[in-house]
């Protein structure tokens, strides 16, 4: 069987294939386009046990990578892919351990809290922009994206006017069909502006998070430049289509709008659920590096794993009418950000960059609303993050 990835349930809801797949066998035999037998995961419990297992490696260098969908100008190959020095996300520990200790930090829940008056101002001037355009406008372009560009910019200490060529690069490096040679030189562009930067601030050190790390000798120019791309990557990438996806949705369900706009104090509860009702980070890799047992199955070594964090966040064995977005529902457990180890270092600043984009869209437009039929809102299937292209919105003024 090989992966089902058309969004023919909607453009909120998972493949019919996949949600058919976790109902049945929530562990199953999964076949690559290379030949390569491998699994998928589905089911909540079976997700959360490989994601919290380390016999399911992370790391890319163990073995050859095998990709779920047919990407042209992958070459086949039994070699295993080079470690990226400082992609801890790639890692197992003690190796991920030690990078990802010092980021620790710099993402206290206390120090994202200090962050929380910063993020509404970014919000307010970013909506304050928005009001001034002449509708219909890209949500995409003129919110959605600027508002963690200018965050993570400003946090790591990189400057808010190289983004569109760092973001024209990292869009290239998402689409799932592009050729080899433009993946490898979008990703050379963007480590090779990295690491002039983080040369220039372990020469001259400024009040970053970038800079912080700089000082630390104990880093290497390779790994301080691995930690940037995946910092800066994540940090604008992910939150961006949260916003834009999750506003489509909420357009998309007037009822749970309403009662949003009725009662402000469920935002930060209509964030979790949101996050786990449309987890834009789907797909996650692991690696057997022994014979595994789970849910009855055994998983030989060296398969390849895909788990998948929207079926398991619509799994109905743990939450009640899992298909159905409820503002009010307490979605403890959503696994949008991950679990185990490698869960989201920036998770916290995800959700104030959430709660303070949503909660500042719904005050500002009470008309927003949605300027094309929705059959038109081009949907991001052809990336690896999820979400939509453009949001062509419109309000009364």
């Amino acid at each position: 069987m090989s992966l089902p990835m058309n969004r023919d349930a909607g453009p909120f809801d998972p493949p019919s294939g996949i949600s058919r797949l976790r109902e049945t066998r929530p562990v199953s035999p999964l076949v690559f386009p290379d030949g390569h037998e491998g699994w998928v995961v589905t089911g909540y419990d079976e997700v959360r046990q490989v994601l919290a297992d380390v016999r399911f490696s992370s790391r890319q260098d163990i073995g050859p990578i095998h990709v779920p969908w047919e990407a042209p100008g992958m070459p086949v190959s039994n070699e295993p892919s080079p470690q990226v020095p400082g992609l801890f996300i790639s890692m197992d520990p003690p190796d991920h351990s030690r990078l990802r200790r010092k980021l620790i930090g710099a993402f206290t829940v206390r120090r994202m809290k200090a962050l929380e008056e910063r993020v509404a101002e970014i919000v307010e001037q970013q909506l304050d922009s928005l009001a001034n355009l002449t509708p219909p406008v890209d949500l995409v372009k003129e919110f959605a994206t600027p508002v963690p560009s200018l965050v993570i910019c400003e946090l790591l200490g990189v400057p808010y006017a190289d983004r569109e060529t760092f973001q024209a690069n990292s869009t290239q490096f998402l689409v799932k069909d592009q050729e080899l040679e433009t993946k490898i030189a979008a990703y050379t562009a963007m480590t090779t502006y990295l690491g002039e930067l983080v040369t220039g601030k372990r020469a001259e050190p400024g009040e970053d998070i970038l800079s912080d790390l700089a000082r630390d000798e104990d880093l290497s120019v390779e790994e301080l430049v691995g930690i940037a791309f995946l910092l800066l990557f994540a940090g604008h990438e992910t939150t961006a289509n949260m916003l834009a996806l999750g506003t489509f949705a909420l357009l998309e369900h007037p009822d749970q709008l309403a009662e949003l706009r009725a009662a402000p104090e469920l935002l930060p509860d209509a964030v979790e659920e949101l996050l786990r009702h449309l987890s834009v980070v789907d797909l996650f890799f692991r690696y057997a590096v022994e014979d595994i047992e789970i849910a009855g199955e055994t998983i030989t070594e060296g398969s390849t794993v895909v788990v998948s964090l929207l079926a398991a966040n619509r799994d109905p064995r743990r939450f009640d009418d899992a298909d159905e977005l409820d503002v009010h529902r307490k979605a403890r457990g959503q696994m949008a950000f991950g679990h185990g180890v490698h869960q989201c270092l920036g998770q916290q600043l995800a959700r104030i960059e959430m709660r303070a984009g949503f909660e500042g869209l719904l005050r500002r437009f009470p008309s927003l609303r949605l300027a094309v039929p929705v059959d038109e809102v081009r949907l991001r299937t052809d990336m690896t993050i999820y979400g939509v292209h453009e949001l062509p919105v419109t309000w009364d003024r």
